[in-house]
């Protein structure tokens, strides 16, 4: 054979190979490793492409969201292997089960989706679909010899009846799908009038948000901190309000989790900051408090910059670093230790004060209170509500008092509104409370108010005279 056709066809091969090599990297950066089904970036590819074949067509395109119930029990009662094999498994099955045409997709962790196109008008074949789906994964799968059903929940949306475009045909099927999972599971749901009037409710707040941060809607309220000897008022805690222009003031769950999932958090959690300081400023000076405490997102402490920036941001204000208190979660302190760390020892170095908020919540780690220069701890209020009923958990709580004076920290209790909660926690030793009992949060004046009372007062024991404390709160 000549050298040149020898050499064409090795080049030929060359060629072919490359070409399959191209092919299975394609396939794998497709593909979940798990269980085989496209992944997510090819899942939302794929659906944009099946839209605009169905847009074309004039044809009926179903989503289906699945999200497994109970697997984080599985996974930590038989363990991440039993829980990889179980995902394989619903994988395999959906895959068996799926008809022509349709696509299936694991889009991470325990949920998968599957896009169907619609032959016939109306809901019916839909819900004939989503029913087969729930049916398939409530059936017993065998792991390690056991039989396992933790269920599935499914929401569905359905191109062009529900949305006109990708994006929101996801985000509608998303919607039916938390709706399912709130009222327990194990039943599908498909997105309805009662959710698009949800849906425009949020995208109109959405607005509004990002309309109220800049117009300065977002105040500061501040709620007291006492202290457990005498009931005086010794700091504040800063809190967010909205003073929408319609609805009139809004608490913090009614915009904080939008804020959160709109990456708007950081720049309230500024505003807030700013405006708090400088309302504070005056109070600290005057010798009216001792300290300031603010809350902080946990995607703010992500930050690896965040300490470096709260430290400027604290620099253009004229309350003193020794008077802040910066409030952050067990959760987020568990999460990544190093950054807490980090973060912790930047803002003690120049005076600021570290308090481990929602301490007791089945996070509590007395081990970081040992090796971080943590000051203080807020006793969460869903262990203050039952403390002056129910006996256990007020050994509970004593113990942590006990351990946390053993470890030099100051114990703050959060959520304290009966008397009989007050007058444990200070036979217990606590430190410092807040709540209803003494007072609701309230605008910058009221507090100013309040705080020139207390301070005029002649100390006391806070439950000589509850009652009239209260009242004025």
């Amino acid at each position: 054979m000549p050298d040149s056709v020898q050499t064409s066809a090795d080049l030929r091969a060359r060629v072919a190979e490359l070409e399959s090599e191209r092919e299975l990297t394609l396939r794998l950066a497709q593909t979940d490793s798990l269980t085989g089904l496209v992944n997510r970036g090819a899942f939302t590819a794929a659906l944009c492409e099946r839209l605009e074949a169905a847009r074309a067509a004039q044809a009926r395109v179903a989503l289906f969201v699945v999200d497994l119930d109970r697997f984080k029990h599985l996974n930590d009662t038989l363990g991440h292997h039993a829980g990889d094999l179980f995902l394989a498994e619903v994988g395999e099955r959906l895959r068996a089960d799926a008809a022509p045409g349709e696509l299936v997709a694991r889009l991470g962790g325990d949920e998968f989706a599957v896009i169907s196109p619609v032959a016939e008008a109306g809901p019916a074949a839909p819900a004939r679909r989503a029913q087969r789906l729930l049916d398939l994964l409530t059936q017993p799968h065998a792991i390690y010899g056991r039989q396992v059903s933790p269920g599935a929940s499914v929401g569905v949306a359905v191109y062009p009846d529900d949305a006109p475009d990708a994006g929101d045909l996801q985000r509608f099927a998303d919607m039916a799908l938390y709706r399912v999972k709130t009222q327990g599971g194990r039943r599908w749901s498909a997105f309805d009038a009662e959710l698009r009037a949800e849906n425009t409710r949020r995208r109109t707040l959405e607005a509004e948000l990002r309309r109220a941060i800049p117009a300065g809607e977002i105040e500061p309220w501040f709620q007291p901190v006492v202290d457990a000897r005498d009931g005086r008022i010794v700091g504040v805690e800063v809190l967010a309000r909205w003073r929408h222009p319609e609805q009139g003031l809004l608490a913090p769950a009614a915009f904080v989790p939008m804020a959160e999932e709109l990456g708007l958090i950081g720049r309230i959690d500024e505003a807030v900051f700013e405006a708090g300081c400088a309302r504070t400023a005056p109070w600290v000076e005057a010798g009216l408090i001792e300290t300031v405490a603010f809350n902080v997102s946990p995607r703010d402490l992500l930050d690896p910059g965040f300490s470096r920036k709260l430290i400027g941001r604290l620099g253009k204000t004229a309350l003193p670093a020794t008077a802040l208190t910066v409030e952050i979660t067990e959760t987020f302190l568990l999460q990544d230790l190093a950054l807490s760390r980090r973060h912790i020892e930047r803002l003690t170095a120049k005076g600021v004060s570290i308090a481990l908020d929602d301490f007791g919540t089945g996070y509590s780690n007395l081990r970081a209170l040992m090796h971080l220069p943590i000051q203080t701890v807020k006793l969460d209020r869903s262990l203050i509500c039952d403390v002056a009923k129910d006996g256990r958990v007020a050994k509970l709580v004593a113990s942590m008092l006990h351990a946390a004076r053993a470890l030099g920290v100051r114990i703050v209790a959060e959520g304290v509104e009966e008397e009989a909660q007050a007058i444990f926690l200070r036979s217990a030793g606590c430190d410092r409370m807040q709540g209803y009992f003494f007072a609701r949060p309230m605008p910058a004046a009221d507090m100013e108010a309040q705080l020139r009372v207390s301070h005029a007062e002649t100390p006391r024991v806070f439950d000589a005279a509850p009652t009239r404390r209260r009242a004025r709160a």
